[in-house]
């Protein structure tokens, strides 16, 4: 559907068309020229790859393996298993907990046909997004709830299900798939109690010999060689910390000229401010970077979840997209972050520390212009994509010009190329937007970076479902509108969140919304959205099944629009409550208000609409007891619907008079209405002729 969303200066747009009597508004869509795909782009809830050196851990795999054919707590006391076996690894951040279950869960895929799927859940994750990551890998769709979807999708299905970083046990409860069958194996900083039957499995740093073979494949087996005892003291000095050793390993592999006995000196010079290795690590290899390199290390931790790529980085520090990505692929190469096919990731056990040198190196004003730079980038690469995508939905008028004022640094080179950005970006485009609310300080850019984002996913013909996505997307401009007094943005996102309470058969959650809508409208005295929520009240008493009520919310936006002289609105208006009276059998007021239909949509020149409408009026006269009247209307509509060159709605006046001529008991005259329409419409949709 149509949202009402903020242009590009974060005033409020026109509104689209209100919402239909029956049911939601939605403006058409042009079919799409392909078959329409699942919004998330192929392997979005897929296993990561293997971290490029995974050592030792055998005696855990062995024993998380025989966790899975251990009978559980329901067996030993007699019961019939209730859910899927739940594995645990439990570890502190840089533990290598996630490579641990991801080579688990590679591991026993054979035994779980039904395929591996991963999501990152953490501190303020929401399951209900992770749910529906689950659901578009698997091509099930949800429009309501995601995370009880996701376990039915589930149930069965012999699946593994690696669950990262779970902060608190009822985000793994959200997702536990229904019935046995699958495995779920989770990470956590410690146990999730009020999980059932969990089998935990608790990691500390490696031995020596697996600590040596990470170091051996990282910096190649004959620096090792040469100096057994020095790499034996720096897995030492590391504590086995399998990220600490990570990190020192790709640091030395980025520089083959430095010793492993000088690598050894130079970490235990580092000051113990901290016991733990992997702060001591960080600070070495921290400190050798040139100071460019180190400001934007430190700036890459205001990436929205922690997430980068070159466009990104490039805002952040305020350099050149070539010198960002150079600068990526040099701090990955040193270990302080991960590589991924679209993303560079900022490694969780590093972020804290990024943060802290944040605040002691780096003043608040410099932190806010590098997130505004971030967010302004983020906004005109959305413009670029939906100017993209326009020749696929037709969605931007002008697309010529609007892609001249696009830099050429900025332009995507395909329409594919667009969408595929914007589906795989697009937890990290919502993130972005909650970083954005979150600061309090960037509420312009925020409101431009929703408009940019529901537009962007409007323009994308491959983007199904995305109600999730919309529905946070309106809330957090409520929370800016509401913060901020703008009671025109907080009208226009209550009345697209009632649109999508509409959508979720939540009636009487949308009916709350628009009379909030409706109290913002008039405080921001903007008729048009008073207008919308009007009518959408009107709307959705009518599903309620309270026409009464329906008509008398109608009137009310009638008299509106009248008031403001706005013709079009008149004339839909006219003609819904027409229907309504028609429906109710009050022939008298539904006469007037088709009539009145009629003359508006004369006056806007609508030859179309002004031929179904006195098409309507010859319904009534019929209803009324008036047949002879009816004939004559039909004549009129007959007329317009020919000036107007509407075959279809000329064939149906045609039949409408063929009846209306049975009535009068003219049966030849009735043949040969229905013969002409005959030649006007298809023959299933001309009723047989008993007399012929």
């Amino acid at each position: 559907m149509a949202d009402h969303v903020l242009d590009a200066d974060a005033a409020v747009a026109a509104p689209g068309e209100p919402r239909e009597a029956a049911g939601p508004s939605t403006e058409p869509r042009p079919e799409p020229t392909a078959t329409p795909q699942p919004t998330a782009a192929a392997g979005e809830a897929a296993l990561p790859q293997d971290p490029p050196y995974f050592v030792g851990r055998r005696r855990e795999l062995d024993g998380l393996r025989a966790d899975i054919d251990r009978p559980g707590l329901d067996v030993l006391r007699g019961q019939a298993t209730a859910g899927s076996r739940v594995l645990l690894v439990a570890g502190r951040p840089g533990s290598g907990r996630t490579a641990l279950a991801v080579r688990l869960a590679r591991e026993v895929a054979d035994r779980y046909p039904g395929g591996q799927y991963f999501v990152r859940l953490g501190n303020g994750a929401n399951s209900e997004q992770a749910a529906r990551a689950l659901l578009r890998a698997v091509g099930v769709e949800a429009r309501d709830d995601a995370r009880a979807a996701a376990r039915a999708a589930f149930a069965g299905r012999r699946a593994v299900l690696v669950l990262d970083d779970v902060a608190e046990p009822q985000q793994l409860l959200d997702l536990l798939p229904e019935g046995t069958g699958s495995l779920v194996v989770a990470t956590s900083d410690g146990p999730l109690p009020g999980v059932p039957d969990v089998r935990p499995c608790t990691l500390g740093g490696l031995d020596g010999p697996a600590a040596l073979d990470l170091l051996a494949q990282a910096i190649g087996p004959v620096r090792i060689t040469n100096d057994p005892r020095a790499a034996e003291v720096l897995a030492q000095e590391c504590g086995g910390h399998p990220a600490a050793l990570r990190l020192i390993a790709a640091w030395l592999a980025a520089q083959p000229r430095l010793s492993v006995t000088d690598a050894t000196r130079l970490l235990r010079a580092v000051p113990e401010e901290s016991p733990d290795p992997l702060a001591r690590a960080f600070r070495l290899v921290y400190g050798a970077l040139a100071q460019p390199v180190a400001r934007m290390l430190r700036l890459l931790a205001l990436a929205p979840a922690g997430l980068v790529d070159a466009q990104i980085a490039s805002a952040l520090a305020g350099c050149s997209v070539g010198a960002a990505q150079a600068t990526l692929e040099d701090l990955t190469g040193c270990g302080l972050l991960e590589g991924g096919p679209t993303f560079h990731r900022v490694p969780g056990c590093l972020a804290p520390m990024l943060g802290a040198l944040l605040e002691t190196l780096d003043r608040p004003g410099e932190l806010r212009l590098a997130r505004a730079r971030m967010l302004e980038r983020t906004v005109r690469l959305l413009q670029a994509c939906r100017v993209a995508l326009a020749s696929v939905t037709g969605t931007v008028t002008g697309t010529a010009t609007a892609t001249e004022e696009i830099p050429p640094a900025l332009r995507f080179p395909s329409q594919a190329a667009a969408g595929t950005w914007l589906r795989a970006r697009l937890p990290v485009l919502l993130a972005a937007v909650r970083t954005a609310v979150a600061d309090g300080e960037l509420d312009t850019l925020a409101r431009r970076l929703v408009a940019g984002l529901v537009r962007a996913l409007a323009a994308d013909p491959e983007v199904r479902d995305t109600t999730a996505e919309r529905y946070q997307l309106h809330t957090l401009v409520l929370d800016v509108a509401g913060r901020r007094g703008l009671h025109r943005e907080k009208a226009a996102a209550l009345i697209n969140l009632g649109d999508l309470d509409a959508e979720g058969a939540r009636p009487l959650d949308a009916l709350d919304r628009y009379r909030a809508a409706l109290v913002a409208a008039r405080e921001g005295f903007d008729g048009d959205a008073e207008g919308r929520a009007l009518e959408a009240i009107a709307g959705t008493y009518l599903e309620l099944d309270d026409p009464q009520r329906a008509s008398d919310w109608y009137g009310r936006a009638l008299a509106l629009r009248q008031t403001r002289g706005e013709l079009v609105h008149q004339a839909r208006l006219h003609s819904r409550l027409g229907a309504l009276h028609t429906y109710a059998g009050r022939y008298g007021p539904a006469l007037r208000e088709w009539k009145a239909a009629v003359a508006a949509h004369r006056r806007l020149r609508d030859l179309p609409a002004q031929a179904r409408a006195t098409s309507e009026v010859a319904r009534v006269q019929e209803y009324a007891g008036h047949p002879e009247e009816a004939l004559r209307t039909c004549r009129d509509a007959l007329y317009w619907a020919r000036e107007a060159g509407e075959k279809r709605l000329e064939g149906a006046v045609l039949l409408r008079m063929a009846d209306t001529l049975e009535r009068l008991g003219d049966p030849a005259g009735a043949r040969l209405q229905r013969a002409a329409a005959r030649r006007l419409l298809p023959a299933d949709e001309v009723p047989g002729d008993q007399a012929l």
